[in-house]
């Protein structure tokens, strides 16, 4: 094994998802495409990375919104609050441990993400 390649993102609308996480976050469209029985894969990534997410509404068992503790590394914590909460998107405070500091979101469908500073 080398790397986690792909995270499932549950969500309820792959199309109001995809508008979040590309106009609000920043990520990009790696792979978007038709398949199986009119289901659609929606594949996002931040530019640089390596580890990628998909869009997904067909796993029984991953309602939208379970996905929780997901990580986004950042250089500078506070300039991507301030950049977040421009944008409409509520931010917790950030909290400071030994092992950096880390300030919580949401997407629209609930999905608990995390800033990062080390």
């Amino acid at each position: 094994m080398k790397s986690i390649e792909i995270i499932s993102i549950p969500v309820t609308d792959q199309e109001k998802a995809k508008a979040f996480y590309v106009d609000q976050l920043g990520f990009s469209i790696i792979n978007e495409a038709p398949f199986d029985s009119g289901q659609k894969w929606i594949q996002l990534g931040l530019p640089g990375t390596q580890t990628t997410i998909t869009l997904v509404n067909w796993f029984k068992d991953m309602p939208a919104g379970c996905i929780q503790g997901l990580l986004i590394s950042t250089d500078d914590i506070q300039l991507d609050i301030d950049t977040l909460i421009g944008k409409g998107i509520n931010v917790g405070k950030i909290d400071s441990m030994p092992w950096g500091k880390f300030a919580n979101f949401k997407d629209p469908d609930g999905n608990g993400w995390s800033l990062h500073e080390r």
